[in-house]
């Protein structure tokens, strides 16, 4: 059974060990064993063999004991922006190099109540900043489906562990596409959560009016049973967190829609194209494998209508400088005096500073934080920063306006398939525009979604986008269910997932 153990999903693998037909602590020492002979592809940043393994045995004493908690003893990955006890947390950055926190982030500790396993922490773009994963101080990850091309980022090291069969689910963020990106760049389906859905805190900060936690894994079924256990009000702790019931997002995914039959389960859904999100600019192969989910969609029983999201183009600018805004200032605590990198060698307090941001920073967010510095600086907060926060008020209206016709918006991930590793790396603004259909959403702090619909050019996967209203996770999970209870573009394999 051994060599089965990484092909389950998140459902399955919880299945398997409430029934006592393999232990926590074998799945565990499956799973390591795998990372570690999967090492090359730069998932992990992290495994810690021992804490591993001491959660797997309280898994299991906590079953001999009669507990019965939904993931009981399965084990997932967490992305590095995330900071827990017993593993470093660096957010992909130099400047956090061997920081150990003595508090597990909300989501962890909300997961580890679930009878969550942590594997370890997965490899991102320094302080998630970034499309390809290749900002991170500790080396690039590689996509599985052809290890000379990028995962996508900022969660890259979290798609590829899932994608590679590492680890059965992962977290990730999303700050302007970071979840949904990997998760289409790798295959596999990954959700991002209304804003405030999850708690941010002990999630190292990026931009915090953008930032929001969400689960990476290969199915709908098994994101639906990860974002359960990870969202909830914390408002003693982020205030920015939604003070709204959690609903049960696993129990009615198999449910037809109301009126709806059992062959057309998706009778009465209506799903809005923008047409903006099939124009010029997006890639033949990946529009022809969009259009192929969209299709097996209409066949259960939605309704394709058209729709217009006419500031699409502007998300691109907007996001540019209010991204960069927030991220100078929550980037300003690491100055080398208290925790991070300090430079070993400076004249005097002011040099400190200099020193240690240009050692323990990169050059990405060296350039975020310069740009936001100066939106945000006298003379231009007016003609940047305040324009850029009128334009998303504006691009959320019009999302507004196109959900009074449509329940669900769908459309790419991104205009085409993973590029090769170094290919965008001197060309950073070609790189912000492959962000072009995820940021509207994140914008707008809506819930979005990829879900794997084929391959494209080279053999890689593309990815479908489906955006909802807010709250309406529930909506975009059943979907997604339906569509890959139909076809099996979720369950194809890279690769590099065979050892």
């Amino acid at each position: 059974m051994s060599q089965d153990i990484h092909d389950w999903g998140v459902a399955e693998t919880a299945s398997q060990i409430a029934a006592k037909h393999v232990s926590a602590v074998e799945v565990a020492q499956h799973m390591l064993q795998r990372s570690q002979q999967l090492a090359d592809n730069g998932a992990f940043l992290s495994l810690q063999v021992e804490s591993t393994l001491a959660q797997a045995r309280a898994a299991d004493a906590q079953i001999e004991s009669g507990a019965k908690l939904p993931l009981l003893g399965v084990p997932i990955a967490h992305k590095d922006v995330f900071v827990t006890r017993d593993w470093p947390t660096t957010a992909g950055s130099r400047m956090l190099s061997g920081y150990m926190s003595p508090f597990d982030a909300s989501v962890v500790q909300r997961l580890a109540e679930q009878g969550v396993v942590t594997l370890g922490k997965t490899n991102c773009d320094e302080f998630a900043m970034g499309s390809a994963n290749e900002n991170s101080a500790y080396g690039v990850a590689r996509n599985p489906w052809d290890a000379s091309r990028v995962p996508g980022g900022s969660s890259g090291g979290s798609a590829v562990a899932v994608a590679a069969r590492m680890v059965a689910g992962a977290t990730g963020t999303d700050t302007g596409g970071s979840i949904r990106q990997p998760a289409a760049f790798c295959g596999i389906t990954g959700i991002k959560p209304t804003y405030g859905r999850c708690s941010r805190y002990g999630m190292v900060a990026y931009a915090s009016s953008l930032d929001q936690a969400g689960p990476m894994a290969r199915s709908a079924e098994d994101c639906a049973w990860l974002l359960e256990a990870m969202m909830g009000p914390d408002l003693d702790r982020d205030s920015t967190s939604l003070d709204v019931p959690v609903p049960s997002l696993r129990a009615h995914l198999e449910d037809p829609r109301e009126g709806a039959d059992v062959q057309k389960p998706l009778q009465g859904l209506r799903i809005g194209l923008p047409k903006e999100f099939f124009a010029e600019g997006c890639r033949a192969d990946v529009l022809s494998a969009v259009k192929a989910g969209l299709a097996e969609l209409e066949k259960l029983g939605a309704t394709l209508v058209d729709v217009s999201l006419p500031l699409t183009e502007l998300a691109i600018p907007a996001y540019y400088i209010i991204a960069p805004a927030e991220a100078s200032s929550n980037l300003s605590r690491f100055d080398g005096v208290r925790y991070g990198h300090r430079a070993d060698h400076f004249e005097d307090l002011v040099d400190m500073y200099v020193q240690s941001r240009s050692q323990g920073f990169g050059p990405e967010v060296q350039r975020r934080i310069l740009t936001g510095t100066y939106v945000l600086s006298h003379g231009y907060y007016d003609a940047y920063y305040l324009k850029a926060q009128r334009i998303r008020r504006l691009i959320a209206q019009d999302f507004q306006k196109a959900f009074a016709t449509c329940d669900v918006i769908a459309g790419p991930v991104a205009p085409t398939v993973a590029w090769a590793l170094g290919e965008k790396s001197n060309d950073p603004v070609s790189q912000y525009l492959a962000d072009i259909f995820t940021l509207p959403a994140s914008l707008s702090g809506l819930p979005g979604m990829s879900v794997p619909v084929g391959l494209g050019e080279h053999g890689l996967p593309v990815g479908l986008q489906l955006i909802g209203n807010y709250l309406d996770e529930r909506t975009l999970l059943h979907t997604a269910h339906h569509l890959q209870a139909v076809t099996d573009w979720h369950l194809q394999q890279p690769q590099g997932a065979k050892v």
